[in-house]
């Protein structure tokens, strides 16, 4: 037992002894179960790592261990986390942000379980006739088929028909992709003159020889001189065996040839240029027969009082939950009611805007969350610990209150739920409270306060300090230089809109969620290509991009390690001259074992340290390059002095990323953490490549109180800059010490898209008009 503490095992506890997992600190306390317990603490501290990589990393470890080892094999491999013991775990279920996957057959219908009620409902009650459920799935094709069945103890083979419900032209998915031909090539320019805009078709290469040497157009004359019969072999002939310049070659059309060769490939894993061209290229309209519902005409046919599933599936989820409330059907009232439960308690949560037939992929971390936290209300199961990681995320001060009467529902049915937060509004409503720090990284890992949030308040902890001081407006507002504006905006649900964000000042774009606040940014892009937009999407890399790397600031390193001892600076590169031969630079190593999947362990020759050993020998100030890539920023910062190099670590520090080490893999970055990372790059880029206007979503994201602080700093020096710098925020603390502020609304869905209210944040508060107001003059010192 750590720390000699005892433990009274007469009440009902999850006890953690002795954990030490990433920089937790042999941290032993006890969590109350069928509680609301919120952990909290400055970024990096520890939440996550205590929450989530200790308790239920163990509670899945353990469970998936009393499966057969033929199912083992099928499952994540979860290690053992550092910790001397874990009594009392419960089943846990972690309800991250993790973004739901981009399966375009994935929607909200589907992943909530909705939808395949609303089909029983529609194959049992709907007229002309019943139909079976499947024949109003979009994910199932009518086929005819053929199979053996027995006659008599006779084996025959019969035909059938399968009837499903899939739009035959689009293939249930709802859209058809085509090319803008003005975005592939240039007609009034000629083949040799770089007419094809596709990457890898620049003057000379060998796809523009291919082009040009062909006998089926001319490769001299511009291509809107062609005649018809050479316009469609430039754009759609079949592959032919041609003769240029003296090699046999394949021609094909410049149409099929794109497809094959760009469309057909991951998005994800393409160069940035070429992602570029295919999101320029590539168009998705909606399926001209079946409207986008992605469903067959006979499936369309059934309906329930005058309406089908489809046209269902496209209403915001609350006016569906007004039309299944509405429903009077005989014998049907339990489904009925099953449904309406459903939808109501997305509506509660903050989805309401959200469409049935929205694809799963586009949903926002914070909305995928609260999808996923819809189908554990629905559960019949008990004493289960629930994790969620910042369920707050994306939901304006308006829609929390919701979120919080739902995580009391799901305590209330006697299970226990442990929240990581940041919000002042949800550790509000905890029956318990664990803070961690006093800082972040090596600097944290303590626990510094357990009990009531009362006690919390009353407390010298950074957390308890900040949850006493409201927010303060800017007491002088920097004046606008111009305005950026956009005219009549109908993306989504916007309604015509026309809105002027103004230049060299800090603007916030508020509003419920739903309200358009994207839509509304997208617009913005669409119509001001120069503006950078700073999201907190996932960088493109593998596990071995990293901070160091991802800024460039690697580079600067190594060559520093060259110049010490007069050697390459491809020495100092884990994925070059330098790394380990028997793991190649990656630190680990997989053992293939049958039956299960490769077990990834540290490499017995570098023990993780990714280079050979005469490359560790190489020192610079008494540390060798694994050392550097093991310090954090803070760290790093202290350790170097080359102007070039401090001033990348500084900007770490400065967006509150002091506790990262510089070699971490990205993909272990969080939602925020990412973005802040985008924004470190940003304020060191080279001038010729700095935007001038910045376009942050959400950067409070991930963020404590303190750390908020922080941010608002940084963003001023943006401005005093010169840069425009425009936040999408909820944070009551961002709005009031913005220099503007836009707000949407006045509800989600249908009934936002609208301009509530625009000004500077005195005069949103002395206007009083929506929500948005209402919440910040409520959080501001009077």
């Amino acid at each position: 037992m750590s720390g000699g503490r005892v433990y009274d095992m007469s009440t009902r506890f999850i006890e953690v002894l002795g954990a030490r997992e990433n920089n937790l600190c042999d941290v032993s306390l006890r969590i109350p179960k069928q509680k609301l317990t919120v952990f909290t603490g400055v970024s990096g501290s520890g939440k996550s790592s205590l929450v989530f990589d200790t308790v239920a990393q163990e509670s899945q470890r353990m469970i998936n261990e009393t499966y057969p080892a033929f199912l083992q094999g099928f499952m994540d491999n979860l290690s053992r986390p550092d910790v001397d013991e874990l009594r009392g775990l419960t089943a846990a279920i972690a309800v991250d942000q993790a973004r739901l996957g981009a399966n375009p057959r994935s929607t909200v219908g589907t992943v909530t379980d909705v939808l395949a009620l609303l089909r029983v409902l529609f194959a049992r009650a709907g007229t002309p006739a019943p139909a079976s459920a499947q024949a109003l799935s979009f994910n199932t094709p009518s086929v005819q088929a053929s199979g053996e069945i027995a006659v008599k103890g006779k084996r025959q083979t019969r035909e059938f028909q399968v009837t499903g419900g899939m739009c035959p032209t689009c293939e249930g998915l709802g859209t058809v992709s085509d090319l803008d031909l003005d975005e592939l090539f240039d007609a009034n320019a000629s083949i040799h003159d770089g007419a094809i805009k596709a990457p890898g078709y620049n003057a000379g290469g060998w796809n523009v020889r291919l082009f040009a040497g062909t006998e089926f157009f001319p490769g001299d004359v511009p291509i809107k001189d062609f005649s018809e019969e050479q316009r469609r072999a430039f754009l759609y002939a079949e592959p032919t065996k041609v003769k240029v310049e003296g090699i046999n070659m394949t021609f094909e059309g410049l149409v099929p040839r794109i497809k094959k060769s760009v469309l057909s490939k991951d998005r994800e894993g393409m160069q940035k240029h070429v992602r570029e061209f295919v999101d320029r290229v590539v168009t998705f309209q909606p399926c001209p027969d079946c409207d986008g519902t992605r469903l067959s005409p006979q499936a369309r046919e059934i309906k329930i009082e005058g309406v089908d599933l489809g046209e269902v599936c496209r209403m915001p989820i609350v006016e569906a939950a007004a039309w299944v409330d509405a429903l009077r059907l005989r014998g049907f009232e339990a489904l009925v009611a099953s449904i309406s439960k459903q939808l109501n308690n997305m509506v509660e949560i903050g989805l309401g805007y959200v469409a049935l037939e929205r694809s799963a992929g586009s949903l926002s971390g914070g909305e995928a969350q609260r999808v996923k936290m819809v189908k554990h209300l629905g559960s019949a199961l008990t004493d289960v610990t629930y994790v969620f990681d910042e369920p707050s995320t994306g939901l304006h001060p308006h829609d929390i209150h919701n979120l919080n009467r739902l995580l009391q529902r799901l305590r209330d049915k006697g299970n226990t739920v442990l929240v990581v937060e940041h919000k002042p509004q949800v550790i509000e409503v905890a029956d318990h409270v664990i803070d961690l720090g006093p800082g972040a990284g090596g600097q944290g890992g303590q626990v510094v306060f357990e009990g009531s949030v009362a006690d919390l308040q009353q407390s010298e902890s950074a957390t308890g300090q900040y949850l006493q001081r409201p927010a303060v407006l800017k007491k002088e507002v920097c004046k606008a230089q111009g305005e950026l504006r956009v005219e009549d905006m109908r993306k989504n649900n916007l309604r015509g809109i026309s809105v002027g964000i103004p230049t060299g000042v800090l603007t916030t774009i508020t509003g419920v969620a739903g309200s358009g606040k994207s839509s509304m940014v997208q617009c913005f892009l669409k119509a001001h290509p120069d503006i950078a937009y700073i999201d907190q999407q996932g960088i493109r890399g593998s596990r071995r991009s990293n901070p160091a790397t991802y800024t460039g600031v690697l580079d600067a390193i190594r060559k520093l390690f060259a110049k010490e001892h007069g050697v390459k600076p491809g020495l100092f590169s884990p994925n070059s001259e330098g790394a380990c031969p028997e793991c190649k630079g990656a630190g680990v190593t997989y053992i293939e074992l049958p039956m299960t999947p490769p077990v990834e362990q540290p490499c017995a020759v570098c023990e993780g340290r990714r280079f050979q050993p005469e490359v560790l020998e190489l020192t610079y100030n008494g540390s060798n390059i694994a050392d550097v890539l093991d310090m954090s920023a803070a760290d790093a910062r202290e350790f170097f002095t080359q102007a070039s190099i401090k001033k990348v670590l500084t900007s770490l520090v400065d967006v509150g990323l002091p506790y990262i080490t510089l070699g971490q893999p990205l993909n272990t970055l969080s939602g925020g953490e990412l973005q802040r990372l985008k924004l470190a790059s940003q304020m060191v880029a080279k001038k010729s490549e700095a935007a001038e206007v910045l376009i942050l979503d959400e950067p409070s994201t991930g963020l404590h109180l303190k750390d908020v602080d922080q941010l608002l700093a940084l963003l001023d020096q943006l401005v005093d800059q010169g840069k425009t710098v425009v936040c999408v925020e909820h944070s009551v603390a961002v709005m009031a010490h913005s220099d503007w502020i836009i707000d949407l609304g006045p509800g989600a869905g249908s009934e936002g898209g609208r301009v509530v209210v625009e000004g500077t944040p005195a005069r949103v508060v002395e206007k009083q008009k929506g929500v948005t107001a209402k919440y910040l003059a409520a959080g501001i010192a009077t």
